[in-house]
């Protein structure tokens, strides 16, 4: 089947010919494939959206850094959202390793936006990102006046397996001085978090 095919049969309403059209994307794309792929992320055509989304996903590292020009850069508000959800796809589908430093600095400054679909979809792929995006995450909650991120941080942090982050939901459970609702959320991470911990260390 030609990629113009299979662009095609992304819209199609069968979810398995969707995603079997999303595998055949990436493992035949050409030169052409990502910056098509990026033209559809402000289609109309939601099923049509998500579906490029998914495809640079798949596509990962490959896809990253002009998946941060279009958070960072990108005019259209669904676009840069687009950008975000794809980079939280390709963190899903790759080893922590193949997310580069200027990946997370591009969903660090998405934290900032002004739309909250960006910025609530930065954080959630900071999330996905995990251990090497901690740094950017704490440094997040230093900054951040917004309570939505900063909850969603919270809960990120608390999500992922790492040592580092006890240290961090112990403080701002303990801490009065900010919003009581980050305060609860931080307190209710810790023995969440606690679990994830000693299941990573039991070795399953």
């Amino acid at each position: 089947m030609s990629l113009d095919a299979l662009f095609e049969q992304l819209k199609h309403p069968n979810p398995n010919l969707r995603d079997r059209a999303t595998l055949e994307i990436a493992q035949n794309r050409d030169e052409t494939t990502i910056p098509r792929l990026m033209d559809i992320l402000n289609d109309e055509d939601v099923l049509f959206r998500r579906a490029a989304v998914k495809v640079l996903g798949v596509i990962g590292p490959d896809a990253l850094l002009v998946l941060a020009e279009g958070l960072t850069q990108n005019a259209d508000p669904v676009v840069r959202a687009s950008c975000a959800k794809a980079m939280a796809q390709c963190a899903t589908n790759y080893d922590e390793g193949a997310i580069p430093a200027d990946a997370i600095a591009a969903l660090k400054a998405g934290t900032q936006d002004e739309n909250p679909v960006v910025h609530l979809a930065s954080v959630m792929a900071l999330g996905q990102v995990g251990k090497p995006a901690f740094e950017t995450m704490v440094e997040i909650l230093k900054e951040t006046d917004n309570v939505a991120v900063a909850v969603a941080i919270v809960n990120a942090l608390g999500s992922i397996p790492d040592e580092r982050s006890v240290p961090v939901l112990q403080a701002l459970s303990q801490d009065q001085t900010i919003d009581p609702y980050i305060q609860e959320i931080a307190t209710s991470a810790l023995p969440r978090l606690d679990q994830l911990i000693n299941y990573k260390k039991s070795g399953w």
